[in-house]
């Protein structure tokens, strides 16, 4: 008796087989196989590896480097397209007691990641000084400041983009194989030097008037002074 519950249940499956392998290729990324959507990456060992954890779970210790990349992924993921150069990202920012200094590498991807195809921003590394114990959503939050989630907590926009949508599913098959590298757009300091040029000295600010007016209106006074004594020095001859 069980034998023909047996091919009854062979022959539902192949029938089952036949028919999804006889939908359209978008009938087959519409289940789930291809999605748009920011990945998040640690650099180890000179190379990125896909979290194993979500930001909000990660805490990244003092000198790693965070990655987050948006791309149009599917079973392998599209990793940011610079190195994770910590001194690089965060030679100019000294250390602080207390806190720790995490680089984050934001790749926005490229054209063809884009929903509707617009250029992204140009990929940027961003120092982040945070609390000890500080995760890796506390590190974005500080490198990037415009966060936008969805109720569940998966990130959706970094830095204002994209302005909506949120990791939906791709008709088109995602890109495969090595990617052209990308130069960060860096964080720039004023030196102290340059600050010290441009900052005008404390007494234009507290006269208000320009030094050449100032020395005409000090030489009118002298000649004015001089010329009062000589006029009382006649009179009194």
């Amino acid at each position: 008796m069980h034998i023909p519950h047996l091919v009854r249940a062979v022959i539902t499956a192949a029938i089952t087989l036949i028919s999804v392998a006889a939908l359209p290729p978008a009938a087959h990324a519409q289940g789930g196989d291809v999605f748009r959507f920011w990945g998040y990456y640690q650099w180890s060992d000179g190379a990125w590896g896909f979290s194993p954890l979500g930001a909000a779970e990660t805490r990244p210790t003092d000198g790693a480097v965070e990655g987050w990349r948006y791309a149009v992924s599917g079973a392998e993921p599209r990793v940011p397209r610079a190195d994770g150069d910590f001194d690089l990202i965060c030679a100019s920012t000294e250390e602080a007691e207390g806190q720790k200094r995490v680089a984050v590498v934001i790749d926005f991807g490229t054209e063809a990641d884009s929903e509707d195809g617009s250029q992204p921003p140009a990929a940027r590394g961003e120092c982040a000084v945070v609390a000890e114990d500080a995760t890796g959503s506390d590190v974005l939050s500080q490198a990037a400041g415009d966060i936008r989630l969805d109720p569940d907590g998966l990130v959706c926009g970094i830095a204002g983009y994209p302005a909506q949508g949120c990791g939906g599913p791709v008709i088109t098959p995602a890109p495969t194989g090595p990617e052209e590298q990308v130069e960060l757009a860096l964080p720039t300091v004023e030196s102290e030097d340059a600050a010290a040029e441009e900052e005008p000295s404390s007494q234009d600010e507290d006269s208000g008037l320009p030094v050449g007016l100032l020395v005409g209106i000090g030489i009118v006074a002298v000649v004015g002074v001089a010329a009062a004594v000589r006029f009382r020095g006649s009179k009194a001859a």
